[in-house]
């Protein structure tokens, strides 16, 4: 399971021209499921996201989490995250999981962040959505669910 997290003073995500999700002071999710994903590796990123210290405490040190800034999250499912860019010039998106399960814990990453006690919407998985961002910094940072289970 791939992620991007970009820290954010205001997101929102729009299908057919409805806001369906949005985040304030906190961050913008991208998710994307990979084949064989499990509920571990959305467990394992909703973690790792949650305490990850990338907001600014008093003396403007990167050293509060978006927990402690009581920051909300906007996650929006993303299968170009898992692009085979390495031949050609047309990426392939084998890697991504069924739409079916990719869906499943999709809404499984967001239901287990909502239960670490963090506000999460969602956007609208399967959707041409509109995604609005302003950026804080800008922070951003990927995070590879492979990664953190070696």
């Amino acid at each position: 399971m791939k992620a991007i997290l970009q820290r954010c003073l205001d997101a929102s995500v729009e299908v057919d021209g409805k806001v369906v999700g949005s985040a304030k002071s906190g961050l913008l999710v991208l998710l994307g499921v990979a084949k064989g994903d499990t509920e571990t590796d959305a467990m394992l990123l909703a973690d790792k996201i949650s305490k990850l210290r990338i907001f600014d405490d008093a003396d403007g040190r990167l050293n509060l989490s978006v927990k402690d800034v009581g920051g909300s999250i906007l996650v929006i499912s993303n299968f170009t995250l898992l692009a085979d860019y390495r031949k050609g010039n047309r990426p392939d998106y084998f890697g991504a999981e069924s739409p079916d399960e990719a869906n499943r814990l999709y809404m499984y990453f967001a239901e287990y962040m909502r239960s670490l006690g963090i506000h999460t919407e969602t956007g609208s998985f399967g959707a041409e959505m509109k995604v609005s961002l302003i950026n804080d910094g800008p922070v951003t940072i990927e995070m590879d669910s492979s990664i953190l289970k070696k």
